[in-house]
């Protein structure tokens, strides 16, 4: 038995099997790569679900954390520390919004989203029971209230009854979400780009058409940002291509580059207007370590400028993938945006993804037939050009 067996062994018997996981046993990362316990090599074109931005050792970044860790690492949201300060002031500067609640994952960054709408709607109207518009085929994660928007039924029907008032609308139909609205309610929740659902962007009429149907109604606008955002598009939130701004913004995932972190943000009015002290709170929630990842990733975006690189490179990424469509007849699309990429497949794309691993190329799956590519922004036009090798191998075996 191999190093990699005894580890699988030993998790299969200890964790709860709620994941399918791939028999591999990654042990470290560097830059693009990732490595088993073997010592097989990886190209990661998944990022980690679209977490590691900065890639895998970065040492500017892993210096910042370890010397917050000797430093400090938690003190409960009762007082300040200078981390919490830095991440606030550089997440509402880099999304253009005015105040942040930081949380421990996307899940509860849309947890909390909800509460402010359904908070501002009752300090407006005076009484509780408003509504949400979800989208079909979207996801924003496994908490029953973030289920409860979530529009996909395998996801949600095991655990109904979920939170009431929820109406679903067809993503990219503006007459279909005009025709969910009534006088209760209070918000609308979508992905600027869907991600689980198969990555589809948000067309530009649409998205401009639900902000200006928010403010004809005085409905608040939430855009969940967890995947698409941090400069997966080209821009550092996807929102910003499309010159509207939501009143609520959920982020997470690559924010931290690799801690677990995520917040939803609120503009001035907002903030004004509906949670105060009492409603809402976390304990682990905006630490001094998380925050130190939070800003110093930000930092290393900016300096590095890799949000306008992903921009300078999406076009050959995406030329690539327009060759996979051309040439394969089982290759029926590309959809997405920057390095958020779809290809929609008529094979099975599970087994692509097993196949592409035995390849050494780490890719997803989205949308039960879209083989999903969220590679960390520092991939260069070489790790695409050995991408595409490795899945020409994959794809001359079907």
């Amino acid at each position: 038995m191999n190093r990699s067996e005894e580890y699988i062994n030993q998790a299969e018997e200890h964790l709860l099997h709620v994941y399918n996981r791939f028999p591999v046993v990654f042990e470290r990362g560097e830059g693009v790569h990732l490595y088993d316990t073997e010592g097989k090599e990886y190209l990661d074109f998944g990022s980690g679900i679209g977490v590691m931005a900065l890639g895998y050792g970065d040492e500017e970044y892993s210096n910042a954390l370890k010397e917050q860790i000797d430093t400090l690492t938690h003190t409960s949201n009762l007082f300040y520390h200078p981390p919490v300060a830095q991440a606030a002031e550089v997440m509402t500067r880099l999304s253009g919004m005015d105040k942040v609640f930081f949380t421990n994952s996307g899940a509860e960054a849309v947890e909390g989203a909800i509460k402010t709408a359904k908070k501002y709607a009752y300090l407006r109207d005076g009484f509780a029971g408003h509504e949400v518009i979800a989208m079909e085929h979207s996801f924003h994660g496994r908490t029953v209230g973030s289920l409860s928007v979530t529009g996909n039924d395998h996801y949600r029907e095991p655990f109904l009854p979920l939170m009431d008032g929820v109406r679903f609308a067809t993503y990219n139909d503006l007459e279909s979400v005009k025709a969910q609205i009534t006088d209760k309610t209070c918000a609308i929740i979508l992905e600027t780009i869907q991600g689980e659902g198969g990555i589809y962007p948000a067309d530009p009429d649409f998205l401009q058409g639900v902000r200006t149907l928010c403010d004809e109604h005085d409905i608040l606008l939430i855009l969940d940002e967890i995947q698409c955002g941090m400069g997966r598009s080209g821009k550092m939130f996807a929102f910003q291509h499309y010159g509207i701004r939501p009143d609520i913004l959920t982020c997470a995932k690559a924010m931290g580059a690799g801690v677990p972190v995520g917040a939803f943000l609120v503009t001035d009015r907002v903030a004004k207007a509906s949670l105060v002290p009492g409603d809402h709170g976390t304990t682990y929630g905006g630490n001094p370590l998380v925050c130190t990842a939070v800003a110093k990733t930000a930092e290393i975006m900016e300096k590095r400028e890799l949000v306008s690189k992903v921009a300078e490179r999406t076009p050959y990424l995406e030329h690539i993938l327009d060759g996979f469509v051309e040439k394969y007849d089982f290759v029926l699309e590309r959809r997405g945006m920057g390095y958020m990429q779809g290809l929609v497949l008529s094979i099975p794309v599970g087994e692509v993804v097993k196949k592409a691993l035995e390849h050494g190329l780490v890719v997803l799956s989205a949308g039960g037939n879209v083989l999903r590519l969220l590679p960390p922004l520092i991939m260069e036009e070489k790790d695409m050009d050995t991408m595409k090798a490795r899945l020409e191998e994959v794809f001359a075996e079907f």
